[in-house]
């Protein structure tokens, strides 16, 4: 209707009066209001177009004298211009679909990367390195700025090597995490495997960079060890691939978890950070015997939920050639075995603050440990997986104690 207007009444070349404009302009009302199937549901909308008209042609008042005497009135070209409502209203929709778009963009790579970084292998890694640096606190002045400095670089290039690892080993597992793990980013195909291939090899050249600039040596020897031994678990090549072999698979995560771990990044904080003489105290020697337990556990529990993959692909574990059941309660065992040692190094402790905390800490996470064990259903993954977890759970909890033990 608005090409109606624009045809029917700019090009009128000369009006002679001012009762003949307004005839005029009448006229084009009724014109245009003929070409409006219903003229009382659209009359609201054709005078709002009528009184656009005359405030965009004021200039038609404005006349000058002719040769007859009379006036006559200057011919105009005029355009009028509407903005149809509903165009804004497209790109308003249209802008706000693509800000929603790009958000959840966002948000799926943040969760997809998420899962790829396995966070509780992060988490763990983060609170291990935490705590056995306080072991080599001596007094308060230590808790200082260079110590914060130096586990943060701990930490960082660690955490940058622990994504390498779990990295790998899922490029290495696609078609068995398919079965096992098919939340994955790689086995739901989020992830193409040059994605992967991409991801874990930048990170472990900054783990490495970060470890070589700090200028550190128990922190760089703690990566290449890490790096070597987690390359050996998982990359499929002849004579490697150690998980498939049960031993040599828990024989790594022991090496990495209990030992590395404790011995390597204690003494980064006590040579490197605060320049004293390597020493091997009660607590180190605590934390490296409790968590070679805990190790084992976590080496024989992760393949009691994945048990069915393994099989199809030829992954020898305890739990395929033992059964869920025996490794289950084996695992059960071993860690109230540790439970009740870390009670008697407790009570032993000759700091009665550390017999309170550790003895109480350690009789509360037993006890928690066995209920939670006989409510466990072996013919579901789902609670074998959730149980894994707490497992998980007991493991940060631990290096939550170990500060306390003196």
């Amino acid at each position: 209707m608005d090409s109606i207007l624009l045809r029917s009444l700019p090009n009128a070349s000369s009006l002679t009066t001012g009762g003949d404009f307004c005839r005029t302009r009448h006229c084009a009302a009724i014109f245009a209001s003929s070409y409006v199937p219903n003229a009382s549901r659209n009359k609201r909308k054709i005078q709002k177009e009528f009184n656009c008209l005359r405030i965009r042609w004021p200039s038609l008042n404005h006349p000058y004298k002719g040769s007859e005497g009379g006036y006559t009135f200057q011919k105009y070209n005029v355009k009028l211009v509407v903005k149809a409502t509903s165009e804004q209203s497209f790109e308003s929709e249209s802008e706000v679909f693509d800000s929603k778009s790009i958000l959840d963009s966002v948000k799926n790579s943040l969760d997809a990367f998420y899962r790829f970084s396995r966070p509780h292998t992060v988490i763990g890694t983060a609170l291990s390195i935490i705590s056995v640096s306080l072991l080599a606190v001596e007094k308060i002045s230590d808790i200082s700025p260079l110590f914060f400095t130096g586990v943060l670089e701990a930490v960082v290039a660690a955490l940058f090597m622990n994504i390498y690892i779990v990295g790998l080993n899922q490029i290495s597992d696609v078609e068995i995490d398919k079965i096992n793990k098919p939340y994955l980013p790689l086995a739901s195909g989020e992830y193409s495997f040059g994605t992967g291939v991409a991801i874990v090899a930048s990170f472990s050249i900054l783990s490495f960079w970060l470890g070589w600039i700090v200028g550190s040596w128990p922190l760089f020897w703690a990566l290449f060890v890490s790096f070597v031994l987690g390359t050996a678990y998982s990359i499929n090549v002849p004579l490697l691939r150690w998980k498939r072999f049960a031993v040599l698979a828990a024989m790594c995560i022991l090496a990495v978890r209990a030992v590395i771990v404790q011995l390597a990044f204690f003494l980064h904080m006590q040579t490197h950070v605060f320049k004293r003489s390597p020493v091997f105290s009660r607590p180190l020697i605590f934390a490296t015997a409790f968590m070679s337990f805990f190790s084992v556990v976590i080496a024989l529990f992760k393949d009691i939920p994945d048990i069915e993959g393994d099989k199809i692909f030829g992954i020898q574990s305890f739990s395929v050639r033992l059964g869920q059941t025996p490794v289950f309660w084996t695992c059960v065992s071993l860690l109230e075995i540790a439970y009740g040692v870390a009670l008697l190094v407790g009570v032993s402790s000759p700091c009665l603050w550390s017999k309170i905390v550790t003895g109480l800490g350690h009789t509360a996470l037993a006890s928690i440990l066995w209920y939670q064990a006989k409510s466990v259903n072996l013919k579901s993954k789902a609670s074998i997986t959730s149980f894994y977890m707490f497992i998980w759970k007991l493991f940060y909890a631990e290096y939550l104690l170990i500060p306390f033990v003196r």
